[in-house]
């Protein structure tokens, strides 16, 4: 059994206040595969591609497990290319170009080979492309997890809503889930968008952490608090990957294995903020996720006495 990654792979070009880089290589899909197959090694990649996307790239991730027979190659079009500058807030940013290129007509296409999903990662996208995948698949995954953001909510609120009905689990971040739900409490928010159709809720919220909802069960997960922070573009993807990863690994759909899970990704993420895009999940060891879950851990251990 395995696991369906569906996404962007793309050029990102980014500046923040600690640096900047050119054309680097980003993109949903790619940042959820790179950390996800650091836990399970039946990963399948949906997406599409330019002929200007680097070979040695998709090799990279098929070295690591990776399955590239559901990625299109359009070879006389270019990659979606996305460029953005960071506020010193690192939270805030300012799009200054978006180029959908070949995302803009991206009609997926799930191979047979990928028939036998356990578990299907939604990442960004439109959200009739998510909707076309999970129609696409002869059998319901144990789990479909789903990644969205404000833009398709303001755009296309209609196939959203529809797909979200798909789905057991969606990723927000707080402003998106306000939107989403029109309300600011975000238990209140998490309780209306849970009746939208997800059983599971995960509300990230940066450099503060991240909630997970279930019926009345609420469960937090800190931000482990680091000296650099270069570049958060990748961190909610590199943040599912981890998720997805261990539950695809464990193959537990429980509330509390997803407890876990968030803190696995959370470990994750935390990596990927450290250098510009995947430079530093490439270099990861086990070891290095290990201490680091560690970290996560003792970060919210305490011992506590009432008298």
């Amino acid at each position: 059994m395995s696991l369906i990654v569906v996404g962007s792979m793309a050029f990102d070009a980014i500046e923040t206040p600690f640096g900047k880089s050119d054309r680097i290589i980003g993109g949903a899909a790619t940042y959820i595969a790179w950390s996800a197959s650091n836990f399970t090694k039946s990963i399948k990649q949906i997406s599409v591609v330019g002929g200007d996307f680097p070979k040695e790239e998709l090799q990279a991730l098929e070295q690591r497990g990776v399955s590239m027979e559901g990625v299109q190659i359009k070879e006389d079009e270019k990659s979606f290319f996305w460029s953005g500058k960071y506020h010193m807030d690192m939270n805030t940013r300012d799009t200054l170009e978006t180029q959908l290129n070949v995302l803009a007509n991206f009609q997926p296409v799930v191979p047979q080979s990928f028939q036998d999903c356990e578990f299907l990662m939604l990442g960004n996208l439109v959200p009739a492309v998510q909707m076309s995948v999970i129609e696409q698949l002869k059998h319901r995954p144990k789990l479909v997890v789903m990644d969205t953001m404000n833009f398709w909510m303001e755009v296309a609120l209609d196939d959203l809503k529809k797909v979200l009905k798909k789905v057991d689990v969606l990723l927000v971040n707080d402003s998106e889930a306000r939107e989403l739900s029109h309300e600011f409490s975000l238990v209140k928010a998490a309780k209306i968008i849970m009746k939208m159709g997800p059983q599971y809720l995960i509300i990230k919220k940066g450099e503060h952490g991240a909630l997970l909802f279930h019926k009345d069960n609420v469960f937090f997960a800190p931000a482990l608090p680091l000296e650099d922070v270069f570049d958060p573009t990748g961190a909610g993807d590199t943040f599912a990957g981890g998720f997805i990863g261990h539950i695809a690994r464990t193959k537990d759909v429980s509330f509390d294995n997803m407890k876990t899970a968030i803190i696995v990704g959370s470990a994750m993420a935390s990596f990927c903020v450290e250098k510009f895009g995947t430079e530093r999940l490439r270099t990861l060891t086990k070891k290095d996720i290990d201490y680091r879950i560690v970290q996560f851990q003792e970060l919210v251990n305490f011992d506590i006495e009432l008298v």
